[in-house]
């Protein structure tokens, strides 16, 4: 028996595949609806969560006076850290209890909305910060029951949070990135609005956009579903349950339109034609992922990211140690998918020409280097750093950063290949320079 050529593979693997995903309501103007959409949703008090920066931009007062509008009472948090960590949000969380909301809107890019996600989390169900948090770094205790509405308003064109049930942090003690992964979390709805995207400097484009290309090549080229032991209830299924129809739908969509517009985007911030393109991928890759789930390369940024020494890039606020979560996802991607190629070459050539490589003639053996130079040229074309040696490591690292990579194994499970740590010690020294 097949799905749309997903084959069923044998005894005890899975059969079926679930699909999940909030609310969307996308297009210019959207973020005006927000009061309504709150007061629909049964919220009279909102803890309005954005950083600095969104907090003080046209696109935050929209969404505060919207809401206000409609009678409705709101506690700002604009304190959200960029790439927040534990302790971040546990500040969060406490905020949340504090001042006690029946809802919770996030206005701003991937860390505020994740940010949101844990305060909601932590405020409705408290416990030992680890007990939800993804094993083996935590417990990976399920969510108790339900949160309070939440409705997410993304800023940038990249995380996709807005319509994930995820939530990526710090973890300090370990200088490495984490998360919390449960249905739970999923934001109620999402407005997406590509009027946020106007101001983004192209520095946050291409970082973001680049972190959409990612959600979408990986959710393709993950561990199909029918490779995947079947769950012991129905109602366990993972959220990263393996590629799928679904998520391929998107995937594919989302590769197309970023290999036409992203490059556009990122050069002029006046092409709005390139830049809400570009925020359509982020959702329609968004909602794939969230269905079918990351891998490798997104389990090699948490260690890139968690470990980075004294790199800071140009565009992003601040001046301390930074490598922005779609730049240490993308360092890492080509080198990735030359190992995973051969398990699915028809898979990485499509994607190829999806992206707009000529693959007419491509034979299996070279459908790995075809996807890794296609995403080197767009790499290049956006100004990202080449390789890891850019942002600070050296080969000597490549050990260290494996040791960081190796507890993602919830992400490196949904790879369709086995990564042990001599194996992704190779692909970080793969990827230490590409040009």
């Amino acid at each position: 028996m097949s799905c749309c050529h997903y084959d069923a593979v044998g005894d005890g693997l899975d059969t079926a595949f679930t699909v999940d995903a909030s609310r969307v309501t996308f297009g210019r103007g959207c973020l005006t609806e927000l009061g309504d959409r709150a007061r629909a949703l049964g919220m009279t008090r909102v803890a309005l969560f954005s950083d600095a920066d969104v907090s003080g931009l046209a696109v935050f007062e929209t969404s505060h006076r919207s809401l206000r509008d409609a009678g409705i009472d709101v506690v700002v948090y604009p304190d959200v850290a960029i790439e927040p960590t534990d302790e971040s949000f546990k500040q969060a969380a406490a905020f949340a209890s504090d001042t006690a909301p029946d809802g919770y809107v996030s206005v701003g890019g991937g860390s505020v909305i994740d940010t949101a996600k844990a305060a909601n989390l932590y405020a409705s169900h408290p416990d030992d910060f680890l007990a939800y948090v993804n094993a083996p770094v935590g417990e990976g205790a399920p969510v108790p029951g339900p949160l309070k509405p939440h409705i997410a308003c993304p800023t940038t064109s990249g995380t996709g949070s807005e319509v994930t049930g995820i939530a990526i942090f710090d973890l300090l003690s370990m200088e490495a990135k984490t998360g919390i992964a449960s249905p739970a979390l999923r934001p109620t709805e999402a407005l997406v609005d590509p009027d946020a995207t106007d101001t983004l400097p192209a520095a946050v484009v291409a970082c973001s956009g680049l972190d959409v290309l990612s959600h979408a090549l990986e959710s393709f080229t993950a561990r199909p579903f029918v490779r995947r032991p079947a769950p012991g209830q129905p109602s366990l299924r993972p959220m990263s349950q393996g590629a799928n129809p679904w998520s391929d739908l998107g995937c594919r969509e989302a590769m197309r339109l970023l290999g036409r517009y992203l490059v556009r985007a990122v050069a002029d911030a006046t092409d709005r034609e390139a830049r809400e393109q570009t925020m359509w991928a982020a959702t329609l890759a968004g909602i794939a992922f969230g269905n079918a789930g990351v891998h490798i390369p997104h389990a090699m940024a948490y260690a890139v990211a968690g470990q980075v020494r004294g790199f800071h890039p140009d565009g992003y606020p601040g001046s301390g140690p930074l490598v922005p979560h779609g730049m240490a996802v993308i360092l890492n991607a080509p080198a990735v998918f030359r190992f995973t190629a051969a398990t699915s070459p028809e898979r990485h050539i499509e994607a190829a020409g999806h992206l707009g490589a000529d693959v007419r003639d491509v034979a299996a053996d070279d459908a790995g280097p075809v996807l890794a130079e296609t995403i080197v040229a767009m790499m290049r074309a956006v100004g990202m750093p080449n390789g890891l040696s850019a942002v600070g490591y050296a080969e000597s690292d490549c050990a260290g950063l494996a040791d960081g990579a190796l507890p993602q194994q919830r992400l490196l499970h949904n790879g369709p290949i086995d990564s042990d740590k001599p194996l992704l010690a190779k692909i970080f020294h793969d990827a230490i320079r590409y040009w």
